[in-house]
Parts: structure tokens; sequence; C-alpha cells
């Protein structure tokens, strides 16, 4: 009987141990990264004697599904989020601020590019760390180029545009891609000529300034010119279009490297290079747009040091190297960039060096639905020749003040 006694007491002690050591971290990250992350994970779990429970969430479902945990009080630990969807979980209070953290365990913030990191930031607050960043460069054909007497991809905004009637005189054909249902190009060109966009803690539109006026303007010239398509049906294959000549510039992301070497064929992979952003003035590369996505921990988390435990490991350069093999994400850390891997790929040289001079967009909430619903529109109403600039940035300018009339409100009477 006491043998029985003895054995059971062991049990329960044995069993005890192993639940104390059974700690539960929960992980969700989007898309392909989401798919692909588990594989990362079972070192961690074998160094922090911790199992890590990943879940997939395609990003079509991201937000709705992110909202919906919080609101039922069920977000993870560590969660994925697009930098633009900071400002939101900050406004609810979801996330945890991170500057302590960051502090007590020595994590090196300078090892990261300015804007992206900025971009995690909300009223001098850190509340995200870059787990993998994108900008938009130049996309272009050299051959092209060559063609038109081009030596070298434009620096300059006059340049971009002589460069532009050049290439159609030469080709007869496009010379650049400003697709109308996307809003990246205005936004990138307003940043570059120092517009606010938003003004008094993000209250009030800045669309009428001359600053963002002018920009819209510069654009426009393009539609007008019959330099970039003006209806976004003149353009249904992007990759066959450049391949064919159609058009010999497009500003885009680094998704699209992957893209033109799998689409483009083995004839044309010689023909095409990237480059940096030009800029309205003499500092080169022009500004671009802080992108990618960040890591974030839960505020109601109760294991807070170890989710940032795992933040710190998927953030090595290590990591960040074998991420990339697996995704083609580009790594937040600029200590990853001496890789072989970045420091010899041609195409990517562009993203390094623009990476450097990027600039987060807005930060509150409403600011995908303003560039969504209302940028995106204006653009090809001017595209289509329905509307002058003017005209569209007093309606856009009309427009948003109605979306941040309750923001407004809001900061006020001090509930924001």
């Amino acid at each position: 009987m006491i043998k029985k006694i003895v054995i059971l007491i062991t049990l329960i002690l044995f069993s005890s141990c192993n639940k104390k050591n059974d700690v539960v971290l929960s992980f969700w990250a989007m898309g392909v990264e989401g798919e692909n992350i588990k594989k990362l994970i079972p070192e961690f779990e074998k160094k922090f004697n911790v199992r890590v429970k990943v879940q997939q969430i395609p990003w079509t479902a991201a937000h709705e599904k992110l909202i919906t945990a919080y609101v039922s009080e069920t977000l993870p630990d560590v969660f994925q989020l697009g930098n633009t969807w900071v400002p939101e979980f900050v406004a609810l209070n979801a996330i945890e601020p991170l500057d302590s953290l960051c502090e007590v365990k020595n994590f090196d913030l300078n090892d990261y590019f300015s804007g992206i990191l900025e971009s995690n930031r909300i009223n001098g607050v850190l509340y995200g760390i870059p787990w993998y960043v994108d900008t938009r460069v130049l996309f272009y054909r050299k051959d092209i180029f060559k063609k038109a007497n081009i030596n070298e991809p434009p620096k300059t905004w006059n340049e971009l545009y002589e460069f532009s009637k050049r290439i159609k005189t030469i080709t007869r054909n496009y010379a650049i891609y400003f697709p109308t249902n996307e809003w990246v190009p205005l936004i990138i060109f307003s940043l570059q000529n120092k517009a606010q966009l938003l003004k008094n803690n993000y209250t009030e539109p800045a669309f009428t300034d001359s600053e963002f006026i002018s920009a819209f303007q510069f654009l426009s010239r393009f539609y007008n010119e019959k330099l970039s398509p003006s209806n976004i049906t003149d353009v249904v294959n992007i990759y066959q279009a450049f391949e064919e000549g159609y058009i010999a510039m497009y500003i885009t992301g680094p998704w699209n490297i992957a893209e033109f070497r799998n689409r483009l064929s083995s004839n044309s992979q010689k023909l095409w290079m990237t480059a940096p952003l030009p800029s309205p003035d003499s500092i080169y590369p022009g500004i671009s747009l802080a992108g990618g996505a960040s890591l974030v921990i839960n505020r109601n988390s109760k294991n807070k040091e170890l989710a940032f435990k795992l933040i710190e490991y998927l953030s090595t350069p290590e990591v960040q190297i074998k991420f990339y093999n697996l995704v083609g994400s580009l790594p937040s850390k600029k200590s990853s960039w001496s890789d072989s891997i970045f420091a010899n790929d041609q195409h990517l040289k562009a993203f390094r060096i623009q990476l450097e001079r990027t600039q987060s967009m807005p930060k509150l909430a409403e600011w995908e639905n303003i560039v969504i619903s209302k940028i995106q529109k204006y653009i090809e109403e001017v595209a289509l020749n329905r509307m002058s600039v003017r005209e569209a940035c007093e309606k856009l300018n009309e427009e948003t003040s109605i979306l941040l009339e309750k923001r407004k409100y809001l900061i006020e009477i001090g509930s924001l």
C-alpha cells in the first residue's frame, strides 16, 4: 500500500513538473509567411522549452479575425500586423508598448531602417518590431532605355518625365505604368514633395495644400500626355505588357522580383533592372513608402517576456536569412543585408539603397479607408479627364473631412 502511495506521489510530482515547463505561446501570422514560419519554430521551442502554437491566417480574412479576437479577448500572445494596422490596434489598447522590453533586453533598434521602425511608433511609443520590410522602387527595361539613348535610370522628376517622352517617341508605346486603381504612386510623389496629407493630429485633410496639388499635377501629366495608360483595362497582364515593351517602367515592390523571374521568358531576364526612385529635388533617391509587417505582443498576454524572446529569435540575421529563402520576404535588419544572398543579387541592390529613404504614412485607423475609397477614386477621375486636379483635390478634401469627423470629436473630448 505504501509503495503504491509513493508511486502515486511520484507521478503527481512528475506531472506537475511537466506542466510547469509546458508553456504554450500562441502566434498568428498571415499569408505565405504564416504557412512557412512553422519550419523555423522548432529551434526556438527546443531552446526555451516552450511550445509555440502557430496559426496561419489568409490576408483576406486577417483584419476581421484580429478584430473579432480583440472583442472576444482571444488575441494570441504574438501576432503579425501590417504596418498600416498598427495605429488601429494601438487605439484599441490591444498591443503592448515595447520600449521597456527593448531596454531591459538591450535590444538593438539602431539595426533597423529608421523609416520602417518609425511606422511602429505612435506618439513616440514603440509598439511593433519590424519583421520583414518592403518598399517601392522603379523596375525598368534596360534595352528600351538604350534604344532611347538613356544611359541610367531617372534620378529626378524632370528626368522621369523627359525619359518617358523619349521612350514613347521611340517605341510608340506607353513609357510607364501608373495603375489608376492604385494610390501608391500619388502618395509617394506627395511625400517626396513634402506634402502633409493630414494635419492637426490627423483630424483635417491637407489635400488642397500646394504640395499635394503639385504632386497630383505631376502624376496627371503622364495620363494627359499618354505616357501612362489612363484606363485600368489597358493593361490586363502587367508581366506580359512589360515583356512585350508595352510599358518600359513600373513602380512596384520586392514581391515582383520573384514574379518577374518566374513569368518573364529566359530571353527577357537580362533586359530588366531595378533602381531607387527619382526625387523632385537634388536629393537622391526620392522618398518611398515604409512598408512591410511587424510583430506585436498582446497587451493581455500572460507570457510577455517569452513573447518578446520569440520576436528576438525571429529578428536574428540567421533566422531572417532562412526566412527569406523560404518566402522571399526582405529582412528588417540592416545587418542581415550583409549576407551574400542579398549583396550579390543585382535586383535587390536598389531596395537596399531605397530602404534608407522611406517614410511612414499617416498613423491612424482611417488611413486605409481614405486611400482606397477616396484617393484611388479621384486618381481615376483625373486620369480619365473627367475632373481637373484641383477639382479632385477639393472633393477629396471634402469627403475626407467627413471620414475624420469622429476622430476629431474623440480627440476634442479627450477619448483618443
